[in-house]
């Protein structure tokens, strides 16, 4: 991947220039220095944004190496998401030029008349309008994907479930479970406001606590800084965790399969250091009152072959024949419907994560839309069929674009009770 870096750094510029020139159409009536200003501001932002993607990717030595990373995976994005909106208006404008030059030329071969060439000024004003208005719209996706950076992040939301159980025993009716999912330690920029997170998760002061799986992004190290805030996640009858995808370093270019499988080993060690227990395909079976309940952990299954399918739920399971509900940690919402529902109908409920809810769309009570819902056939909160439920948190943390649009971090608060 590095060795494609200065290519498309080369591609930014390029798009750069198209769009410059766009920007020197829409402000051709401006003062001299105004253009000067406009022009100086333009290429400062992007070209910083490009040197500083090429130092970080590199691998020039530069500290605060994970806040660059955010702070130029931040720029970028905001800003060529913006330009697209430009570009899209420039081409037009290409496009109308150069089907009335091909117009031109056609009816010059053919020996046709061709109707009178207007005054040159229309081209120059149309190219003006459609530059001025892909401008003007570009203003949209930047305020909303700045916002999303700024506030939405961080913008931690508490969501309330109550679950009613048939098989729930007496002894547990009334159990409060967190839920928290996919921190990405790796992707956080403000550690002030991820202790906030934590604490408002905290003051709920649930009897169990689950976290459904990544915990980080590529390498082990990138938890080192969190531990503290973390392993303040804890609950009287213990705080369950699960890998996910990320969590095995299969998007990293290991040198040796050895450095990999130690990134693992520290990630699980990361687990044990925060007082987690990690349920790698077992279970662990809470007893109150001489009453059971089963907490059943599986490593990643995904029903998309893109993602890593390490899971063995036969093995997890194995042992929690007699307890009467099963409550279930899998990373990948799509494992509810590739295996639970047809091969496991004695899992009462799901726990899952990973969809992040795509960190864009919109949920309001008469509305709930994100790209995710065309990837995932449950991507966000409760779902059940016949006696069986899924929850898919939203994720805690954030990867990609460092920032939510519409779809908050989540901390969830179940209430189970036993169903009359």
């Amino acid at each position: 991947m590095v060795k494609f870096i200065p290519l498309f750094a080369l591609l930014l510029v390029a798009v750069d220039l198209y769009v410059y020139r766009g920007i020197r159409i829409a402000i051709q009536r401006f003062s001299p220095t105004w253009k000067k200003s406009i022009k100086w501001l333009y290429w400062s932002i992007s070209l910083t944004f490009i040197l500083g993607m090429l130092i970080y990717y590199l691998g020039l030595p530069v500290k605060f190496a994970n806040s660059l990373r955010i702070i130029i995976a931040s720029g970028l994005t905001i800003q060529y998401v913006a330009k697209i909106f430009i570009i899209l208006f420039l081409l037009l404008d290409d496009i109308i030029h150069l089907l009335k030059l091909a117009k031109t030329k056609l009816y010059a071969y053919l020996h046709l008349p061709n109707s009178p060439r207007k005054l040159s000024g229309t081209s120059i004003a149309r190219s003006k309008f459609l530059a001025q208005t892909g401008i003007v719209l570009a203003t949209v996706p930047l305020a909303a994907l700045s916002w999303g950076a700024i506030n939405g992040a961080y913008d931690y939301r508490i969501r309330r479930k109550v679950i009613h159980l048939p098989n729930l025993p007496s002894g547990f009716h009334g159990l409060r479970i967190g839920q928290i999912s996919d921190i990405h330690t790796g992707s956080f920029w403000n550690k002030t406001a991820v202790k906030g997170g934590i604490e408002m998760l905290s003051a709920e002061k649930c009897d169990l606590m689950f976290f459904t799986g990544d915990l980080i992004n590529y390498r082990a190290n990138e938890v080192n800084e969190y531990i503290d805030i973390f392993s303040k996640v804890k609950a009287p009858l213990g705080t369950y965790s699960i890998l996910g995808n990320h969590d095995y370093g299969d998007y990293v270019g290991w040198p040796s399969m050895s450095e990999k499988k130690k990134n693992l080993q520290e990630v699980k060690q990361a687990h044990q250091q925060l007082g987690w227990k990690l349920l790698t395909n077992s279970n662990h079976l809470l007893t109150q009152s001489n009453e059971q309940l089963a907490i059943i952990g599986v490593e990643n299954w995904s029903r998309i072959t893109r993602f890593p399918r390490y899971g063995d739920l036969k093995k997890a399971v194995a042992g929690t024949e007699e307890a009467p509900v099963k409550l279930l940690l899998s990373h990948d919402p799509t494992h509810w419907r590739g295996q639970i529902l047809n091969d496991f109908p004695e899992i009462d409920m799901m726990f899952a994560g990973h969809t992040h809810g795509m960190q864009f769309g919109v949920e309001t009570e008469t509305i709930k839309w994100s790209p995710a819902q065309y990837m995932y056939e449950e991507w966000a909160d409760l779902y059940q069929e016949g006696s069986q439920y899924l929850y898919v948190n939203r994720g805690y943390g954030f990867i990609g674009f460092p920032g939510r649009i519409g779809i908050a971090p989540e901390i969830t608060i179940f209430e189970l009770r036993k169903s009359i």
